[in-house]
């Protein structure tokens, strides 16, 4: 990892209304504390000298029904953080649980992303599953430590559900409760550091995941922003929100008892209503107030929301709280700590229900502010009342307990006292943003560089365990490099000792801003074995099985939009079937074969020609590709791929222009990436089916065998130099081959 001059930190979040200012908190299930979370982490990680640049990205959304601000690209935050806002599925606004068919399509925009930047991040750090998904691919593809925080967790929330009587199959259909698990349990086996915000989160929430590694977590609470919340000065006058409260209140100098949350059934409001409604002297002693985002219309609320408001406002009837309750209708962000110190001001007290609570930013928030807390015995309150001491736990179906604690606060006015002053404290020491970025950044610091994860199948080790000094990096140059050197492996790049170690020494040399890609007809496990037998380098970019899968960086990740693209009308079986009586024609052994590639042995003898067995197929109603060379090999691959295909996919995917791919090969196998606008090169041991390229323009037929022929091309290109070949310069072949045969001095 780079630590010069500063760390480049990624935050991705994608669900949720992201804005820097004004945010609309508990305007939908999804803008809620990790929308005030990422914003908070972002503009403190900026602060730090350690730290050169923070990007937040999230997605772009361009909706009528929600504010401009969410479709601007770029939304500045401090002079070192901004937010990115990427396209990510439809335009208009959608809650998450709907937004994983479009995360692959997330992922490619972020890529290009990097790409713009011109830099590799330090770190990738995800939050929530679908950025964990994200990140996953992402981080993989560069060779990027991932770090995660999961904010809450599908299985825990799987559970609570299924306990409280909801059918799985409802689950399944409302949450895709199950992709989401998928999602964490591969963000926590490719992360390198998961935070966590309590220990019980640690040890009894991600413990029940497959890949539960604690070794990996560290749990570092988040902070509160001090210069937000703090308490009310004598001479503190009622703020605006007072006015929309006495709307509702018959006696508004009252005790406040203050919820702050989303409108959502986990938050248990209704327990809240009911504990407050059935004790006459709770409603003599203070006025309960319920700040539950921002509506307009319930009934044109999405159903969750809209379920929870119209149980409130049955409970409210059901009881007659009229002049007792008040929910307003709207507030701003600004009304947040002015609501904190309105509750403190009337020695009030501030109740978190919920039935679940990873962590509770608002607790700490009402800390701060110096207002006592009542909270849920599960999760971050346990962390928060025992390091704060300014409070009680309760049971959230524990209509007793509610009342008891809400009572016990409220009378008590030297344990009030003494609640509000360790509160404020207290929440200094423990829960700053400050403290929260110097152990993040410790951690970050520690990194060891990354090697290539455990991508291969089991009957293979990773290379980089068995041999530790193959030459393994630790990022990927993809996002950076300006050109792209990409070559076959057989009777191409492999073959001649002497010449390999040359063409490595050329690109370490002057191949400084030059990715380097393998494009072959081998699977990946057998590609790999070679790269390693041979000590050449591990490539940026890996296309195989004769450009039906693509994978990236040190980790050797999928290109899964690749194979989304190219399995349209694939049908392996019926291909089979339909070239089993074809004589001559043998099936290739099964590691050769791939999920998208079919391979045959052809006798040529015995056989149809070529054209006539891939008009056989066609007859069949068959989509297919056939890759024919060495004058014996059949490759049958999906209509969409090949390896020039694959190429032309890379280049549009990480925007760099095709023309700046240099592609060497020496069969018909290569013919796709070598046609075109590519600069190629043929190299002298080529196959007799590639002469037929000969004098096409933009391809190079080397004298030089094996790698000898790439680094001749290298010159007749200029490749490390301007790219400035004109197209009469192309065209000038044999000169211009003479010159570059004679400046290598090729035996």
């Amino acid at each position: 990892m780079s630590h010069s001059p500063g760390l480049y930190i990624l935050l991705v979040s994608v669900h949720g209304l992201i804005r820097g200012q004004n945010m609309e908190l508990g305007k939908d299930a999804d803008t809620g504390g990790q929308t005030k979370y990422v914003v908070e982490l972002a503009c403190t990680l900026a602060k730090n000298p350690q730290v050169e640049r923070v990007d937040l990205v999230t997605r772009l959304v361009n909706d009528p029904k929600t504010s401009q601000d969410y479709a601007q690209p770029i939304e500045i935050l401090t002079d070192k953080a901004q937010i990115i806002r990427l396209p990510c599925g439809p335009r208009r606004y959608l809650r998450k649980e709907v937004l994983w068919s479009y995360l692959d399509t997330f992922a490619d925009e972020l890529l290009r992303y990097i790409r713009k930047v011109g830099k590799i991040p330090n770190v990738i750090h995800t939050h929530y599953a679908d950025a964990g998904y994200v990140g996953c691919r992402v981080a993989g593809w560069l060779g990027t430590p991932l770090v995660h925080t999961g904010h809450s967790l599908g299985r825990i929330k799987q559970q609570r559900l299924l306990e409280q009587g909801t059918k799985l199959e409802v689950i399944e259909d409302h949450f895709h409760i199950s992709t989401r698990i998928d999602a964490e349990e591969t963000t926590l086996a490719s992360a390198a550091l998961v935070i966590a915000s309590t220990n019980q989160e640690v040890e009894q929430q991600y413990s029940v995941y497959d890949q539960y590694q604690p070794e990996r977590m560290v749990v570092i609470p988040p902070g509160v922003t001090l210069e937000h919340f703090y308490p009310a000065p004598e001479d503190w006058q009622n703020p605006p929100i007072y006015q929309q409260l006495q709307r509702f209140l018959k006696d508004p100098q009252k005790p406040i008892i203050m919820a702050i949350s989303r409108p959502a059934f986990r938050k248990n409001v209704s327990s809240l209503i009911k504990a407050y409604g059935e004790d006459p002297e709770l409603r003599n002693l203070a006025n309960l107030v319920l700040v539950l985002g921002k509506r307009e219309d319930i009934m044109t609320m999405e159903s969750g929301p809209r379920q929870v408001f119209i149980e409130i406002l049955q409970l409210i009837d059901r009881y007659d709280l009229y002049g007792y309750i008040a929910y307003p209708k709207h507030h701003n962000s600004e009304d947040v700590p002015d609501l904190y110190r309105l509750t403190a001001k009337t020695r009030g007290v501030f109740i978190n229900p919920a039935l679940t609570e990873p962590f509770g930013l608002t607790l700490i928030e009402a800390a701060a502010s110096g207002v006592p807390i009542i909270a849920t015995s599960d999760g971050g309150p346990q962390d928060i009342i025992s390091a704060c001491k300014n409070g009680l736990l309760i049971d959230p179906l524990n209509i007793k307990q509610i009342q008891d604690a809400l009572r016990t606060t409220l009378t008590d006015k030297e344990q009030w006292q003494t609640w509000s002053s360790n509160g404020m404290v207290n929440v200094c020491q423990h829960f700053s943003w400050d403290s929260h970025v110097e152990q993040y950044l410790k951690k970050v610091r520690l990194f060891p560089k990354r090697q290539v994860q455990s991508f291969l199948s089991p009957l293979r080790e990773s290379p980089a365990v068995e041999h530790p000094d193959w030459n393994v990096p630790d990022t990927n140059r993809l996002p950076t490099a300006d050109r792209f050197l990409v070559a076959e492996i057989d009777n191409t790049l492999l073959g001649n000792q002497e010449a390999l170690h040359k063409l490595i020494q050329r690109i370490h040399d002057e191949g400084h801003t030059t990715g380097v890609g393998i494009a072959t007809g081998r699977s990946l496990e057998s590609t790999l074995s070679m790269l390693e037998e041979w000590r050449f380098p591990m490539p940026d970019l890996l296309i195989t099985s004769t450009g039906s899968e693509i994978y990236y960086g040190p980790q050797v990740v999928t290109d899964t939009s690749w194979q989304r693209h190219i399995r349209a009308n694939w049908q392996p079986e019926a291909i089979r079937e339909a070239m089993k009586d074809i004589p001559g024609v043998e099936l290739q052994p099964p590691e050769t074969q791939g999920k998208f590639k079919i391979s045959y042995f052809v006798d040529t003898d015995k056989s149809p020609t070529y054209r006539e067995i891939i008009r056989h197929l066609r007859q069949q109603q068959l989509s297919v590709k056939g890759i024919y060379s060495h004058s014996r090999y059949l490759d049958l691959v999906p209509i969409r791929a090949s390896k020039g295909d694959a190429i032309r996919y890379v280049a549009l995917k990480w925007g760099l222009p095709v023309k700046r791919f240099l592609v060497a090969g020496a069969s018909g196998n290569d013919e796709s990436m070598l046609a075109g606008n590519t600069l190629a090169v043929v190299v002298g041991n080529y196959s007799k089916e590639i002469e037929k390229l000969r004098g096409c323009p933009q391809i190079y037929f080397a004298q030089g065998q094996n790698a000898w022929g790439i680094l001749e091309a290298l010159d007749y290109y200029d490749f490390f130099g301007n790219l400035s070949q004109s197209q009469s310069e192309i065209l000038n072949e044999p000169q211009r081959q003479r010159e570059a045969s004679a400046l290598r001095g090729f035996p």
